[in-house]
């Protein structure tokens, strides 16, 4: 079973998994936090989907997406649930719409690095998510660069949040978290050490975004996805940049379930993107990074 790309309308790459097929829903640790996040990003009241309700969701909607979940261990002193290994055995049952990766604090040190190995080679992650602002890391500390060479051997690909982020905000001092990590030029490090890794900048990068352009241009494997923001809000020169020199290198992502795709291609329909463009950000693109176009 694998993903019909021809049969698709889009590829989300950035969905959150909150809640493990082994809980039930209700009251329990982190919601207080969960729902504060949902009040900034004004979702409503927001449920935590599990990896089999967020196929479901998906494949209703002709959609294919990237699952993953947040280890910040070392900030928050929680383990991540559902865990990296259930959402990468959970997709593998919904393979026809998902495609897993795994997120791996890097104050793991070594054993952290085994384990993204075990990941990769056992269980089918396709990349790995990073969240220097909750994890409390600069991208460019070489602390992380073992992870990132185990990621670059095996081709796949990095995903890094950039700039503002919803996780603590409103919160009294935002929750201990530090924006200054998430900075996209940190990156840029990154991507000039490691040039075969191929790299996604998460999310409109407020208030570096001429930054994430910047890096996107000069760096040939680094990416640009459009999740965590409606699009009606996107500044203008992402909008000139998407059309243009990066119309090859921008990704839809929705930030899902707090911005729903409904909510977000709602949104991306009426912003001035050029016809001959759209398709490239909501499908190809996506499906080029990934292979499954059968390119490379």
């Amino acid at each position: 079973m694998t993903i019909d790309v021809t049969s698709l309308d889009a590829i989300d790459v950035h969905t959150h998994v909150h809640t493990s097929v082994r809980e039930t829903q209700g009251p329990g640790d982190g919601d207080d936090r969960f729902a504060a996040m949902a009040g900034y990003f004004k979702a409503g009241e927001v449920r935590k989907f599990t990896v089999p309700m967020i196929a479901e969701y998906y494949r209703e909607r002709n959609m294919a997406a990237i699952v993953f979940g947040v280890d910040s261990m070392y900030l928050s002193g929680r383990e991540q649930v559902p865990g990296n290994q259930e959402i990468a055995e959970q997709a593998a049952l919904h393979a026809d719409v998902l495609i897993p990766f795994a997120s791996i604090d890097p104050h793991r040190g070594a054993a952290g690095v085994r384990e993204a190995r075990r990941l990769i080679e056992e269980h089918g992650v396709r990349g790995f998510k990073f969240h220097p602002t909750t994890q409390g890391f600069f991208p460019n500390d070489r602390m992380a660069y073992p992870l990132y060479e185990v990621i670059a051997e095996h081709g796949l690909v990095a995903l890094f949040h950039t700039g503002q982020t919803g996780a603590g905000a409103g919160t009294p001092g935002g929750g201990g978290l530090r924006l200054k990590y998430s900075d996209p030029m940190h990156v840029d490090d990154v991507a000039a050490e490691f040039p075969g890794l191929r790299i996604i900048l998460a999310h409109p990068s407020f208030p570096w975004q001429d930054e994430a352009l910047a890096v996107a241009m000069h760096k040939p494997e680094v990416y640009i996805d459009l999740s965590g923001w409606s699009p009606k809000y996107f500044p203008p020169q992402l909008i000139q940049y998407a059309n243009t020199l990066l119309k090859d290198k921008v990704l839809f992502g929705s930030d899902f379930p707090m911005i729903t795709p409904e909510r977000w291609l709602g949104d991306f329909a009426k912003i001035g993107i050029r016809d001959e463009v759209r398709p490239k950000i909501l499908k190809e693109n996506a499906a080029r990074l990934f292979g499954l176009t059968g390119e490379a």
